[in-house]
């Protein structure tokens, strides 16, 4: 059981992040996927702030998300909180088995909200990783662009990309949407490169 199946808690969790975003001046915009699975692109990623923006979002839209962290922060006794949070541990040595087992959940389960950070870290790096585009194309669900931005204070979704297996045409069309989006820290923002590896 995670934080959104919890009863009574999850509406006072609620509360708190409505609160929390207005005190703060952010602006959560109200749409949201109407398709019971897809892949949320969790961008730009560069601070441990986003996994808490991205947590009151969910609350706030009334999502179940299930969201990949490294399995570091997994250590006791966070890694009990972070589970009932609905956070994944990933085992970034094992990336086609994370790819694979995704696939495979994807086509189990008959609703699934997996949000992937495509930069895989907080640090600057010099290209995206692609895992989140390869679970998306072979379990043949959308990717939703949702975003974080920090110069404006907003938070929502973007458009719906369903992958057309065109990764290099895909990831164009993907980046020009985040361009205009501002991080919490610009200098650690990252890029995806045609030449990059998966």
């Amino acid at each position: 059981m995670t934080l959104y199946d919890t009863p009574l808690v999850r509406p006072l969790m609620r509360g708190l992040a409505l609160s929390f975003c207005w005190f703060g001046g952010w602006k959560i915009l109200r749409h949201r996927p109407d398709v019971p699975k897809y892949v949320v692109i969790a961008a730009p990623h560069t601070s441990n702030w986003d996994f808490i923006y991205t947590l009151a979002c969910a609350l706030i839209l009334r999502l179940r998300p299930c969201v990949m962290m490294k399995d570091a922060w997994f250590r006791w006794p966070l890694g009990y909180l972070f589970r009932w949070l609905g956070a994944i541990p990933i085992d970034r040595s094992k990336a086609n088995g994370v790819v694979a087992q995704s696939i495979a959940a994807f086509k189990r389960k008959r609703e699934l909200i997996l949000v992937v950070p495509p930069a895989g870290t907080r640090q600057r790096v010099q290209y995206w990783k692609t895992g989140f585009y390869r679970i998306a194309h072979g379990a043949g669900v959308p990717i939703a662009l949702a975003y974080l931005d920090y110069g404006r204070k907003t938070a929502g979704f973007g458009p719906m990309l369903q992958p057309s297996g065109d990764l290099t045409a895909d990831m164009m069309a993907i980046q020009a949407f985040y361009r205009d989006i501002t991080a919490k820290y610009p200098n650690r923002m990252q890029s995806w490169k045609a030449s990059a590896p998966p």
